[in-house]
Order: C-alpha cells, then sequence, then structure tokens
C-alpha cells in the first residue's frame, strides 16, 4: 500500500494572499492527519510566497507521521531547514519566475550542489530525497551520488490533454520506476496528480509514495479537506 503525503502549500497561498492569519497550514496539516495521510508535505521556498519560516516551526513540534519539506539546494535553504529538522527534504529546483516547479533537479548538470546539500543535510540528521524527471541518466546519477529516494516528477504524464501522450508518458514513468526500483531506491511520485490520472501510477508495487497537493485543496474548497483526503488515500492504496 502506497504513503500519501499531503501537500498543504496552498492553505498557505490562501493566507498570504490577503496577508492574514488565518488559513493556519498547522490545521490543514491536523486534519489531513486525521483523515489517512501518511506525511505532510510542504516547499519552503527562497521567496517565501506561501510556506514561511514560522510554519515549519510550528509543523515539526506538531506533525505526527512525517513533515517533509522541499527546497532549493542553496546554502540559505539548507541552513533555515536544518535548524528545524524535518523528518525529510526533498531536493528541487526553484526559479523566482516560476507558478509552481517546473520540471526535476538536473543531478547530472548540478551534482556538485546535491552532493553538498546532502551531505549537510544528513549531517543534521534529515533523509533525503531528490525530485527528479523519469530519465535514466537523472535516475543514474541520484542513484551515483547515494541518494537511496527519489521522487518522479510525473507532470508530463499528469497534465497533457493528449491522450496518446499520455499513454507514451505513462510507459515512460513506470519504465523509469522499474529502473529506480532495479538500483535499488526508493520510489515517490507527484505533481500534477489527481483522482483521476493516480489509479494507474498507484497499481504498479515500485510507487511507495505519492505527493499531491492542488487537487486534494480544489476538491477540499467543495467537499472539506477531510473527505478530499479520505478519497485520495482509498485510490492510492
Amino acid at each position: 500500500m502506497a504513503r500519501l503525503g499531503v501537500n498543504i502549500d496552498h492553505v498557505a497561498t490562501l493566507r498570504q494572499a490577503r496577508g492574514a492569519v488565518y488559513p493556519e497550514p498547522v490545521h490543514a496539516a491536523a486534519v489531513a492527519e486525521q483523515a489517512g495521510a501518511d506525511q505532510i508535505t510542504v516547499h519552503i521556498r527562497q521567496d517565501r510566497r506561501h510556506i514561511q519560516d514560522r510554519d515549519l516551526q510550528v509543523l515539526i513540534q506538531t506533525v505526527q507521521t512525517r513533515l517533509n519539506v522541499e527546497m532549493a539546494t542553496t546554502p540559505e535553504m539548507v541552513q533555515v531547514v536544518s535548524a528545524v529538522r524535518p523528518h525529510q527534504v526533498s531536493l528541487v529546483p526553484e526559479r523566482p519566475d516560476e507558478i509552481t516547479t517546473e520540471g526535476g533537479l538536473d543531478v547530472v548538470t548540478h551534482r556538485a550542489d546535491v552532493i553538498r546539500a546532502t551531505g549537510d543535510l544528513r549531517e543534521a540528521g534529515i533523509d533525503v530525497s531528490i525530485f527528479i524527471d523519469p530519465d535514466a541518466p537523472q535516475i543514474e546519477a541520484s542513484a551515483a551520488v547515494g541518494i537511496q529516494n527519489i521522487e518522479f516528477n510525473t507532470a508530463a504524464y499528469a497534465e497533457t490533454p493528449d491522450e496518446s501522450v499520455a499513454r507514451a508518458e505513462l510507459a515512460r514513468l513506470l519504465d523509469a520506476v522499474n529502473l529506480a526500483h532495479g538500483l535499488g531506491l526508493h520510489v515517490a511520485a507527484g505533481h500534477g496528480l489527481h483522482y483521476h490520472n493516480v489509479q494507474p501510477l498507484a497499481e504498479h508495487p515500485y510507487i511507495e509514495e505519492f505527493n499531491i497537493g492542488h487537487a486534494l485543496i480544489a476538491r477540499a474548497v467543495f467537499s472539506g479537506l477531510d473527505g478530499a483526503v479520505r478519497e485520495m488515500k482509498r485510490l492510492v492504496g
């Protein structure tokens, strides 16, 4: 049974849109956990557009499952997150003008940054994962630098309106999962997944975890977060 990580960034997005003190991401984390979430995921960006430093400090004190923090490989972010010591960090690429994460981290090109950040985070007692595209060179590079956990970027599969492209991208993803598993890596998946496209991936026995945010929060607007999480947990489990 795959684990469900619930990304609560967009709760913070709603709060920051008005500069208010609500809605509180820690409240969303508690509701998600009560509904069956196995992990709470947040992305603290360098521009602090949604999750704030304080959020991390409160979440690490209150999350009952696991706290997974997505972040860039910069020394500043390593320092910020190391002080909080979440259960896991997911290294992701980050550009200031992007709406959301675009593509996986290029481990081949940024090998030195990955090694530095990974070493510093592990020294702080934090597990490390890398968010990568489902490409053989990236998988092999991740394994070569000693990474044990990866998360595949599922956007190319999840966000295309073309069914034939979706089928091809699904096959590409499943091939990548098999390769990663063969190299001894633990595999997660996320980005753009929702209630109508997650099941073909959930059926694969080597995908151990899904991190899903936007679709859950969007459904929660109409049905409540508890119900949204329970339904997604049913689909991935």
